[in-house]
């Protein structure tokens, strides 16, 4: 017999099925490095970007053929806007998708790969890291 609760201190988990992840939305950054804002309201909606809360154990047929889930609790996600359901939970709004929905995980680098760190001149960008060279004022 389980003990008796009080349903004001209990809080829910969602704990997804199958191939399915949960995603804690984060509020979009409508500024950009450069300091251009970026207005809402575009006629496409950006990827959104979130936080993997819970993943599924994946599908049953993945572990005859060495597949694992690609992402794990913690990982910082980015999804297209139409990706999976939208639900609540705890007054929480979460959104539930399938892994294969998302489009990558955000991941920190040390050092980039093209410009390895390196002040960059003015006007030029990195085409891997997305760093910008800063404006010299004369």
């Amino acid at each position: 017999m389980l003990p008796p609760y009080d349903q004001r201190i209990m809080r829910s988990l969602l704990r997804p099925l199958f191939d399915r992840v949960v995603i804690k939305e984060l509020d979009p950054d409508r500024v950009r490095r450069s300091g251009l804002l970026v207005p809402p309201g575009s006629d496409e909606p950006p990827p959104q970007h979130g936080i993997v809360l819970a993943v599924g154990p994946g599908l049953d047929w993945w572990d005859h053929v060495g597949v694992v889930m690609p992402v794990k609790p913690g990982d910082h996600v980015v999804f297209p806007a139409a990706a999976g359901v939208w639900i609540e939970v705890d007054e929480e709004r979460l959104l539930v998708c399938r892994v294969g929905e998302l489009l990558g995980v955000l991941e920190q680098v040390e050092a980039c790969p093209a410009c390895g760190g390196r002040p960059l001149a003015p006007q030029e960008s990195c085409p891997v890291c997305g760093r910008e060279g800063s404006v010299s004022s004369h």
